[in-house]
């Protein structure tokens, strides 16, 4: 009997003990695979883990508490970075039963509180968490915006935390006992308003915000109920004492300007804008918020009016979204596009179910990808991943700044475009196929029907061969945009080509002169009187008056859609009639003797061949793809970002990572030109460029735009020298 027994009460100790190796194994997992971001997997681990100590406890086997309590929390941290905030929330509650004073449970209750809007709750966890750990710059940061929402009062002045090399979203005290959690990928909270805390905005049109003053902010809203087009966006600070509404100008792109923007000078000080209508200056410091983060693609204005919130207006559409980013989508061959370096290739002519690479040969249909494909001055390629239930509908703040090395495993938007595309199929429920078939119609319907969606809505538009039109001969350009169609094939030049415009009314082409050039436009255009009583017009040459009526509509289409000649005009034309394809289609197209002669990039889209994504280049052969990745253009893209200017506060690095004695003292003359760092934070700034400057290099090895054996990056040499 006591024989039994002890056999009994030794069975049960092993499979006690057994039991609970299996929840630490279970934990110990669920941490490893937290550290390396596939927080869906370490939410798996936990809840198994979780599960087998509820089992245990019913047969009696104890786990300890102290476990448990840690389970819960990792699990919210989990929750947290994909975004389940009520899950997280549940944990924490979980977490705090078995210990009130778990600190890292208390601030993740607090930012599950915070983005559920639960402000005052928030608030009060966050407090008890300081009085734990009150010099943790999370907790401090934390309980800073928290005030700032809530309007309370804040002691110290608010700055705002430059964004770092790790975007440590979970701060090391907060890491769930593993200590590299802060390199965990984080996100722009896009669909919330990076904004929101100090900026509010508002969509108007010309009915409600009329101008009321010469000056270029002179503009009043006025609130009486009317349709209104939402066609404007405007914006104020919260806190500002001045409350009036400030128009929020589209970004211009039209600049390789990559610098910090700038209000106009003019406007600065008073004065009048000296160009109205297409001034790439600011004209208020609303404008050079949004201008700044939607350049760095952290933010766009469809959602900068909480699309996800119970009011929301925001319907996202195939050809809205084309309309905005213009392009295509089109499907290519997946296996080519994840290869490294990048291959593109679409179905193969002789046989659709084929990929066109001449080697490889995929079968398109089981590989195939959604890209859109934007072609500017060169081509860019922008995949579209599947929607899952993980996918977050933010953008991965890595893949904008260096390229997130998770790839196509990263549940964040790698792109503004993809973020839509995501938005819409959350929304709709749309599938790729249906994306592609929908972006067809409306190419269709723009190359064909091109007056019903550019130009004045009661105007038909078409650029025609000015030599031609003079014969009373409609001539437009070929397929290259190098020849008219006649047999004369006169050169389709910006001076020798005609815009013409037929109204519905009187159905007849007219020619339409250049946008008058006097300053200050007028506020509206009116016809000339000679014309009206059916005379010649003496001034035709300079003659400021419309002398149609088609030319007065389109001069006023032009100018409330700051269009300030016939080039650009052309040039957004012709976008309408194939998205994305400008007249750069045929930039790389040479005449010798007279003859057109195509280089072999003219054709880069329709063959299988590298691709540079850094630059936007194609190469179709392997000599051709070696001078790319080791000229000096190309590696210098390698290491510059167009959000550089805006992020570093100091010097660019020398490549001598110490400070200067001589300046601490007060004695260095040296200035700029001293090959040491002036002060701690400088060097600090240093140490931390060095390392994001390594993480792209980094990336492009991985993507194989770098020579394997290849070191010479000219002044970025020095990243690849040890500090002494």
């Amino acid at each position: 009997m006591k024989l039994a027994r002890s056999h009994y009460l030794l069975s049960t100790v092993k499979r006690a003990i057994t039991v609970l190796n299996l929840v630490w194994n279970l934990f110990g997992e669920g941490n490893d695979v937290f550290k390396e971001g596939e927080w869906t997997k370490s939410i798996e681990m936990y809840t198994e883990a979780l599960s087998i100590a509820e089992y245990a406890d019913s047969e009696d086997i104890c786990v300890p508490t102290g476990l448990l309590e840690k389970l819960y929390a990792n699990r919210a941290a989990a929750y947290l970075n994909i975004g389940l905030y009520d899950q997280a929330l549940e944990d924490c509650e979980k977490a705090l039963q078995l210990n009130d004073g778990n600190y890292k449970a208390l601030y993740r209750k607090a930012k599950s509180l915070k983005e559920l809007g639960r402000h005052q709750e928030a608030y009060e966890a966050v407090a008890k968490c300081s009085l734990a750990v009150p010099q943790d710059p999370s907790v401090t940061q934390l309980t800073q915006d928290l005030a700032k929402i809530m309007g309370l009062k804040i002691r110290k002045a608010y700055v705002r935390s430059k964004v770092c090399l790790n975007n440590t979203e979970t701060p090391m005290g907060m890491a769930v006992g593993m200590p590299d959690v802060k390199g965990l990928p984080a996100a722009v909270d896009l669909a919330k308003n990076p904004l929101a805390d100090t900026h509010e905005f508002k969509q108007a049109c010309s009915i409600c915000f009329v101008k009321t003053g010469p000056g270029v902010l002179d503009y009043t809203l006025h609130t009486e109920d009317h349709k209104c087009k939402k066609d404007a966006l405007l914006g104020r600070f919260i806190h500002s004492p001045d409350k009036s509404w400030k128009l929020i100008r589209p970004r211009p792109t039209k600049t390789q300007y990559v610098g910090p923007y700038y209000i106009c000078k003019e406007v600065a000080v008073g004065k009048e804008c000296l160009y109205p209508g297409h001034c790439t200056f600011a004209y208020c410091q609303e404008e050079i918020d949004v201008w700044t983060l939607e350049r760095k693609g952290f933010i766009s204005r469809e959602l900068l009016f909480d699309p996800f919130g119970p009011s929301s207006n925001v319907r996202l559409t195939v050809p809205k979204i084309l309309q905005e980013h213009h392009g295509i989508f089109m499907f290519l061959c997946g296996v080519c596009f994840d290869h490294k370096p990048r291959i593109i290739s679409k179905t193969n002519k002789d046989n659709p179910s084929l990929c066109s690479h001449p080697v490889t040969k995929h079968d398109f249909e089981d590989h195939k990808c959604l890209v859109h494909i934007l072609k500017e001055n060169t081509v860019r390629y922008s995949k579209i991943r599947p929607l899952t239930p993980y996918c977050q509908l933010d953008l991965c703040r890595h893949e904008v700044r260096y390229g997130c090395v998770r790839e196509d495993e990263c549940f964040y938007a790698h792109s503004l475009i993809e973020l839509k595309v995501w938005m819409l199929q959350h929304e709709l429920g749309i599938t790729h196929e249906n994306i592609v078939q929908e972006a067809k119609k409306f190419w269709n319907r723009g190359a064909g029907q091109s007056s019903s969606w550019f130009g004045p809505p009661n105007l038909k538009m078409m650029f025609v061969c000015g030599q031609c039109w003079r014969h009373g001969q409609l001539n437009e350009a070929d397929k290259n945009k190098k020849y008219c169609t006649a047999k004369a094939r006169h050169t389709w030049a910006k001076d020798r080509r005609v815009v013409l415009v037929s109204s519905h009314e009187r159905k007849k082409w007219t020619t339409v002169r250049p946008l008058p050039t006097k300053k200050p436009i007028p506020s509206q255009f009116e016809i000339c009187m000679h014309v009206t009583a059916g005379k010649k017009c003496q001034y035709i040459g300079n003659c400021t008056f419309a002398h149609s009526a088609e030319e007065r509509d389109l001069w006023t289409y032009m100018k409330e859609n700051n269009i300030p000649d016939m080039d650009q005009l052309y040039e957004q034309w012709l976008q309408s009639q194939k998205p994305g394809w400008g007249e750069e289609t045929s930039s790389n197209s040479i005449r010798e003797n007279g003859k057109q002669i195509h280089m072999p990039t003219d054709y880069a889209e329709e063959v299988a061949g590298n691709h540079c994504w850094l630059c936007g280049k194609n190469c179709n052969s392997e000599k051709q793809w070696q001078q790319h990745i080791t000229s000096d253009k190309h590696k210098d893209r390698v290491f510059n970002s167009e959000d550089d200017q805006n992020c570093w506060q100091y010097r660019f690095p020398t490549g001598t990572f110490k400070v200067c004695e001589r300046f601490l003292k007060g004695t260095c003359t040296e200035d700029d030109l001293c090959k040491l760092a002036h002060g701690e934070q400088e060097l600090k700034e240093w140490m931390e460029r060095r390392e994001f400057l390594l993480m792209k290099l980094a990336k492009a090895r991985k993507d194989h735009l770098i020579a394997p054996n290849d070191n010479d990056f000219g002044k970025y040499s020095f990243l690849l020298k040890d500090i002494k």
